[in-house]
């Protein structure tokens, strides 16, 4: 089953909408005595880093969730802010993120954005998928996602991309380290291919 962590942050029933008309068995996470039965975890979020961290280390989740992760190997995917707060830290806040996969999140430079649209970066964008993933098997080429950020996702390691996009400059939109995974891209928003990944991410 999947379960979605609803810590007040994120596109929560647009991700459970998908899931039920996949008739693939999904819940909402509000507190630890939620999980049972959950064999796999997606980590939403908008909005500011330190918000959302607060938000998370506040909700009572973090740590069964980190239990799940670490101890049971539980696949877990991060959406959107969910993802950064996968990394060390931010340059948008104080706060450190989950530390889960080595980065820093990161602000785009406009000056080297040669586009009239500046930031946040928003709109559809092709990505390339790199590494092998199983997160992006049976994908055409290339594959369209939707994007809604000012921050990107700067890992310290190549081999943790599974995916990258372009916005003035080359930047990871997805990343990946054993059972923890990571998207920039909202595939709550991206049609046929979000609803794709999802459901790669359901037999991970």
């Amino acid at each position: 089953m999947i379960g979605i962590i609803n810590y007040g942050l994120g596109n929560i029933n647009a991700f459970e909408n998908i899931y039920n008309k996949l008739h693939i068995p999904v819940k909402q996470l509000f507190n630890p005595d939620d999980f049972v039965g959950v064999d796999r975890l997606i980590l939403p979020g908008v909005g500011a880093f330190d918000y959302a961290m607060q938000s998370f280390n506040g909700s009572g989740m973090r740590g069964l969730v980190e239990k799940m992760v670490f101890e049971n190997m539980t696949p877990i995917i991060g959406i959107c802010v969910g993802m950064q707060m996968l990394a060390d830290s931010s340059d948008e806040g104080f706060l450190p993120g989950l530390g889960w996969i080595p980065g820093i999140i990161r602000k785009f430079d406009e000056t080297k954005i040669p586009y009239k649209t500046r930031i946040p970066h928003m709109g559809w964008n092709d990505i390339t998928v790199k590494n092998d993933s199983l997160l992006f098997s049976n994908f055409d080429v290339p594959s369209k996602f939707y994007f809604l950020h000012s921050y990107y996702f700067d890992n310290k390691e190549k081999n943790h991309e599974i995916a990258s996009s372009s916005y003035g400059v080359e930047f990871t939109c997805a990343v990946k380290s054993s059972n923890i995974y990571g998207v920039q891209f909202h595939p709550e928003k991206s049609h046929s291919y979000g609803i794709k990944l999802l459901e790669n991410f359901s037999k991970l």
